[in-house]
């Protein structure tokens, strides 16, 4: 019998995916992060801002407001920008990216976002360099976030993606939401053990 899960995948070093019941999933995102964050920053004097991309009111696109509330406790060790109580989603982002870049100057962008795609892919974490394109999956046009990004893969693409992201299971994006915090916390915090 072959676990899928169990495996992680590593592209170039610029994106690493695993899916988020492997066991090895926070030392694996957490050890990434965090050479992400020294090749961004190497004095490690920039700011980091983490911004948690979605909206609570569709299930599938409340993975990036849940990830911001289970970091809510930890926000003394960066910026946070997307809560459960205060998200950044379609109608707000390009606010939220001024109001960002004006509080920090060059900061360092951790962005998370939900995302759809295979069947086989659900449950995937990406952890990536570069910068995604929130609603690209819905078909909206929204300005790019990130220098480093998080996206989990919270359903299936294809067909009435609106629809789909109003059904996704609420267990998986919770769950997942929890490793991306953790490995969040864990990568800033090796980081700064450096």
């Amino acid at each position: 019998m072959s676990f899928p899960f169990l495996t992680s995948k590593i592209y170039a070093e610029k994106q690493i995916k695993c899916h988020y019941e492997n066991p090895m999933i926070l030392s694996l995102l957490s050890d990434q992060l965090c050479k992400f964050l020294i090749n961004a920053d190497p004095s490690g004097q920039k700011e980091i801002a983490v911004v948690c991309i979605g909206t609570d009111r569709a299930t599938g696109d409340c993975l990036g407001p849940l990830v911001g509330w289970f970091l809510m406790r930890y926000a003394a060790d960066f910026n946070l920008y997307g809560t459960l109580n205060e998200p950044v989603h379609a109608n707000n982002i390009d606010d939220k990216l001024s109001q960002i870049h004006q509080a920090h100057p060059s900061p360092i962008i951790i962005a998370i976002d939900a995302c759809l795609g295979k069947l086989e892919n659900v449950g995937m974490i990406n952890l990536g360099l570069g910068q995604i394109t929130p609603g690209a999956g819905v078909h909206k046009k929204l300005p790019p976030v990130g220098d480093i990004y998080y996206t989990g893969i919270v359903n299936v693409s294809g067909h009435m993606e609106f629809l789909v992201l109003q059904n996704t299971r609420l267990n998986i994006v919770l769950q997942m939401a929890g490793k991306i915090a953790e490995s969040i916390v864990l990568g800033i915090h090796k980081r700064k053990t450096q």
